[in-house]
C-alpha cells in the first residue's frame, strides 16, 4: 500500500525502480537507453487539453524518477506516419485530396512548418518551457526511416500467425490481415494498401494499393513489393504500439482508461509485447495484468476530443489559465482520479486558485496543518508543479477574488495596484518579483472576468443611481450613516462590523442592507463582500451615490 506522505508520482517511480531491478530484460535495457517514460500522440488536428493530462502524468514521473537518482527522461512522440483518415474542419475542402496519407508527408497549412503533422504538433509542444515540461520530442515516422523498429518489425512478420491468433481470442471474429501498411510507391497513401504476402527469406512484403479498401480514401490500384524497413511503412496501430516498447526501451507509459479497458487497445499490445516480442509491458501494466489507465481531463463534464473538434485546444487554453496554474491541477489530481474542471459557469477557477495558495503557503511554512502528511504533500505538489526555479522567499499573494474585484473598480492594473495599496494589501513601495506576481494575479482574474466568470462575480460601478432603484428610508438612514464611517479610516473587517452595528441600531435586517448597498454602487442584487468592495472605491464616489438617494 502506498505511503500516505509520499505523492503518487514519486510513489510510481519507486515501482517503476522496483520493477527494473527484478526483471532481467528490463534491467537490462535501461543499462542501456535508462529509464524511458514514453507517450504518444497522432497530430491530427488541434489538440486539446485532456491529451496534456498524460503529458504532466509522464512529465512529474520522469522527475520523481530523476529525484530517485536515476537516469530519467520522458519522450513524446509525433505518431506522424499515422493516416489522415477524416477531413479536418479547420482546413479547406481542398486538403481531402489527402485522405489515406501520412500526417508527415501532407503540406502544412501554415508556412513555416514542415508538415501537416508538424504545425499541429509544434502548437503544443511550443508551450512545453512555459508548462513546465521537459521531454524529449521525437517523430514516430523518423524513428521508422532510422530503422528503429526495424527489428521489431521482423518478428511481428515472421510471427503474424501468433498475432492473428491473439486478435481472433481477443475479439472473436477472423483477422486476415499481414499486419504491416505499407506507403503506397505510386500514391503516397498508406490507409489503402493491403499486405499479401510476405518473402521472410527476402524480406519483401508484396502488396497492393486498393480503391475501395477503406470508404474514406480511394487507392490508386498499384501493386509491388518493397522492404517494410527504414519508413516504408508502419505498423498498425495496437501492433505498433507493442513493438515500441522494446525498440524505445519503454519502462513506464500510462494512457488514457478508454485504451485499457478489457480487450482493449492496451490488451492486445501486452499479449503481442509477451508473446511475440518477449518484452514486459511498461508500468502500470505486466505480462498478466493490463492495469489502470489515467482518467479523463472532462471540461464541463465532456471528454475533450482532437478529432471531433470539441473543447479548448491545449495551446488556447494558456490564453485564460496561466500554464502553472494548469500544471498544479494537474500535479495535484491522482491520474485515477476524475478530473472535471469548468472555468466558466461554476467556482471551479476561484477554488483552483485558493488551493494553489493554500499549497503555496505550505511550502514556505507560512500555513501549517495538524496533519503533517498532509503538509508534507502539499509541499511536494507545490514543488512538482512549480514552473522553473522556486523563489527563496514566498512571493506576495493576493486572493482571486480580491484582484477580480479591485481590476473592476481601477479598469486598469495601475490603479488596481494602487487601490491595494490603499487598502494595505500591498505595501506602498512594492517592487520586483512581488510586483511582478501582483500583476500576473490581476490579469489572470481580469481574463477570467471577460472570458468565465458567472454574472455574479461580474459588475460596474455605478457613475450615478440607476433608474428604478427603490431604497427602504431605514435603509437610506442607515448607508447615510455609512459615510460618516469612511472618515474613519476603519479597516475592511472593522466597517464589516459597524454594518452590523448600523443595522442593529437601526432596526433594519442586514440581507436588506446589504442589497441596497450594491443597487446604489452596482446596480445589483449581490456582489463582492461589501466592507472591502466599498474600501477599494473612490470614497467621494461612494458618498456621491448615496447622498443622491
Amino acid at each position: 500500500m502506498a505511503e500516505e506522505n509520499i505523492h503518487w508520482a514519486d510513489q510510481i517511480a519507486k515501482e517503476v525502480k522496483e520493477r527494473v531491478e527484478k526483471d532481467p530484460v528490463l534491467k537490462k535495457i535501461v543499462e542501456e537507453k535508462g529509464f524511458i517514460v514514453y507517450d504518444e500522440k497522432t497530430p491530427s488536428g488541434t489538440i486539446h487539453i485532456g491529451s496534456g493530462r498524460g503529458w504532466i502524468i509522464h512529465d512529474v514521473i520522469a522527475k520523481a524518477m530523476r529525484d530517485l537518482g536515476l537516469k530519467a527522461k520522458f519522450i513524446l512522440s509525433s505518431d506522424d506516419i499515422d493516416p489522415y483518415d477524416k477531413p479536418n474542419k479547420e482546413l479547406p475542402k481542398s486538403y481531402d485530396k489527402y485522405l489515406g496519407m501520412p500526417f508527415r508527408n501532407i503540406p502544412s497549412p501554415f508556412e513555416g512548418y514542415k508538415s501537416f503533422a508538424d504545425y499541429y504538433f509544434m502548437q503544443v509542444v511550443e508551450k512545453f518551457e512555459e508548462i513546465g515540461i521537459e521531454c524529449e520530442i521525437q517523430s514516430t515516422g523518423e524513428q521508422y526511416e532510422k530503422g528503429t523498429f526495424n527489428a521489431a518489425i521482423k518478428k511481428v512478420l515472421d510471427n503474424s500467425d501468433t498475432i492473428k491468433e491473439i486478435f481472433e481470442e481477443t475479439y472473436s471474429k477472423e483477422y486476415n490481415k499481414i499486419p504491416f501498411n505499407v506507403i503506397c510507391e505510386k500514391c503516397g497513401k498508406i490507409a489503402t494498401t493491403k499486405a499479401t504476402k510476405w518473402d521472410k527469406e527476402n524480406e519483401l512484403l508484396t502488396y497492393k494499393c486498393e480503391k475501395n479498401l477503406v470508404d474514406w480514401a480511394e487507392g490508386c490500384g498499384h501493386e509491388g513489393q518493397i522492404s517494410p524497413y527504414d519508413g516504408n511503412g508502419k505498423l498498425p496501430w495496437k501492433v505498433e504500439w507493442a513493438a515500441k516498447w522494446p525498440s524505445v526501451g519503454v519502462v513506464c507509459e500510462f494512457a488514457g482508461k478508454d485504451h485499457f479497458t478489457a480487450g482493449g487497445s492496451r490488451t492486445i499490445s501486452i499479449a503481442i509485447a509477451d508473446q511475440v516480442l518477449d518484452f514486459p509491458p511498461p508500468y502500470p501494466s505486466t505480462r498478466e495484468e493490463t492495469g489502470k489507465g489515467y482518467e479523463f481531463f472532462n471540461v464541463g463534464g465532456k471528454k475533450m476530443s482532437t478529432s471531433k473538434g470539441k473543447g479548448f485546444g491545449f495551446a488556447e487554453m494558456f490564453n485564460y489559465i496561466p500554464a502553472q496554474i494548469i500544471r498544479y491541477l494537474l500535479v495535484k489530481t491522482r491520474p485515477h482520479a476524475v478530473l472535471d474542471f469548468d472555468p466558466e459557469g461554476r467556482n471551479d477557477m476561484i477554488l483552483l486558485y485558493e488551493r494553489f495558495d493554500r499549497a503555496e503557503r505550505m511550502y514556505f511554512g507560512e500555513e501549517t496543518d495538524d496533519n503533517k502528511n498532509e503538509v508534507a504533500n502539499q509541499k511536494r505538489i507545490y514543488e512538482l508543479a512549480h514552473v522553473g526555479d522556486i523563489p527563496d522567499r514566498m512571493p506576495k499573494q493576493i486572493p482571486f477574488t480580491l484582484a477580480a474585484t479591485v481590476i473592476q473598480v481601477g479598469l486598469s492594473e495601475e490603479k488596481a495596484i494602487e487601490i491595494l495599496k490603499k487598502t494595505g494589501h500591498v505595501d506602498e513601495n512594492i517592487e520586483g518579483m512581488d510586483l511582478h506576481y501582483v500583476l500576473q494575479r490581476l490579469r489572470d482574474a481580469k481574463r477570467w472576468i471577460e472570458r468565465f466568470a458567472p454574472e455574479q462575480y461580474k459588475f460596474q460601478v455605478q457613475d450615478k443611481l440607476a433608474e428604478g432603484i427603490e431604497i427602504d428610508d431605514k435603509e437610506k438612514e442607515v448607508l447615510k450613516k455609512v459615510i460618516a464611517e469612511l472618515d474613519n479610516e476603519l479597516g475592511e473587517e472593522e466597517l464589516h462590523n459597524k454594518f452590523w452595528e448600523l443595522c442593529q441600531e437601526n432596526d433594519v435586517k442586514p440581507k436588506d442592507f446589504f442589497k441596497a448597498a450594491y443597487q446604489v454602487l452596482i446596480n445589483k442584487d449581490r456582489g463582492p463582500k461589501l466592507a472591502g468592495f466599498m474600501l477599494s472605491i473612490d470614497k467621494d464616489k461612494v458618498k456621491k451615490l448615496i447622498e443622491s438617494l
